[in-house]
């Protein structure tokens, strides 16, 4: 397996990229491909303890799309930047998935242009895994597209589905959709004709769709995908981020108060890990980019080694699946379904 990493891309680029990508080819036995300027990454490599290490080649790329650049930029005055090479040599069939921390839009907008969309997709869609008590759910879409029809929607929960299902391993994965009201009149429009197109996806046995949740079921939810436009998916994403790092501050500040609490702390000390752990996008790694006929996977924008690590390893097990094959299965299926009705 061979994994392509744009090492330029992140807030912590390319130090994080280096290690991490070094780290996972030696736990995952993986060959990995380091674009982005040569001159940086070769005395990493060194520094990592990599500098002859076979399994990693570097591949030089001159220049960067930075955070602030429009995406369509990677498509005109950045086409040489290192995240553009990285979706170049996927394309060419030179590595099996990208990974890679940088401008959202501009990795979006490339891996359309450069690796295409999966034949029938209307939009890619960004698809992080969020915690709950079940171990997770995917969340799609989260980012990609802040507006969103019906078709969208219904199309994003075939994709969210079957990624569940072949890439994460989850038995007839249940879907919802994010919503103000658990009722079927409920929400926008858009939702109250998407709930209605879900619902009879679910009837011809395309997927399992279980109604709208509220978002503050999302985080007890028993469902393995939830459904939102980009917009509103983003804001739960980041709530959800936002309120796990308010409780991991003040739960430490509650066991630091006194000899007390320190001591008791160390009763529940696994306990704590534990849930820090489940909350912790360090180990997820990153949000693939469902729709896209090639495995791209988005690893969040702060990712150190250890993010960027279980972003390859996340990468590993999507190229390793029949996911990319079975949502073109899916999606030709539902445009029959859609044609016939």
């Amino acid at each position: 397996m061979k994994i392509i990493v744009d090492a330029m891309g992140g807030d912590n680029a390319p130090r994080a990229a280096v290690f991490g990508a070094v780290r996972a080819a030696k736990e995952f036995g993986l060959e990995i491909l380091l674009v982005g300027r040569e001159q940086e990454l070769r005395p990493l490599l060194s520094e990592a303890g990599a500098a002859n290490d076979p399994a990693i080649t570097l591949v030089h790329a001159d220049s960067v799309i930075d955070t602030g650049e429009h995406p369509t930029a990677i498509m005109k005055a950045y086409r040489d930047c290192s995240m553009a090479k990285a979706l170049d040599l996927l394309h060419a069939g030179e590595g099996d998935a990208v990974v890679s921390a940088g401008n959202t839009g501009a990795l979006l907008t490339g891996a359309t242009l450069i690796c295409k969309r999966i034949r029938g997709v209307r939009r890619a869609a960004l698809a992080p895994i969020i915690p709950t008590p079940q171990g997770g759910a995917v969340l799609c879409d989260s980012g990609a597209n802040a507006e969103c029809t019906p078709e969208y929607l219904q199309q994003f929960a075939l994709l969210g589905s079957l990624y569940a299902e072949c890439a994460l391993g989850i038995r007839e994965p249940r879907t919802v959709l994010l919503n103000i009201g658990a009722e079927e009149t409920k929400g926008t429009p858009v939702h109250v004709e998407a709930n209605a197109l879900l619902r009879k996806a679910d009837a011809d046995g395309l997927l399992r769709f279980d109604g709208n949740i509220e978002g503050r079921d999302v985080m007890s939810t028993s469902a393995s995908v939830i459904i939102a436009d980009g917009f509103s998916g983003n804001v739960l994403l980041k709530t959800t981020e936002g309120v796990a790092l308010f409780f991991a501050g003040e739960i430490k500040k509650i066991f630091k108060a006194n000899i007390i609490s320190r001591l008791a702390a160390l009763l529940v000390l696994k306990g704590i890990n534990r849930l820090k752990k489940s909350m912790d996008y360090k180990e997820v790694g990153g949000a693939p980019l469902l729709g896209i006929a090639k495995p791209v996977i988005k690893a969040h924008g702060s990712a150190d080694a250890y993010a960027f690590r279980s972003a390859i390893r996340q990468a590993v097990e999507y190229a390793n699946s029949d996911a990319i094959t079975r949502i073109a299965a899916g999606i030709a299926e539902l445009k029959k379904e859609t044609s016939e009705a």
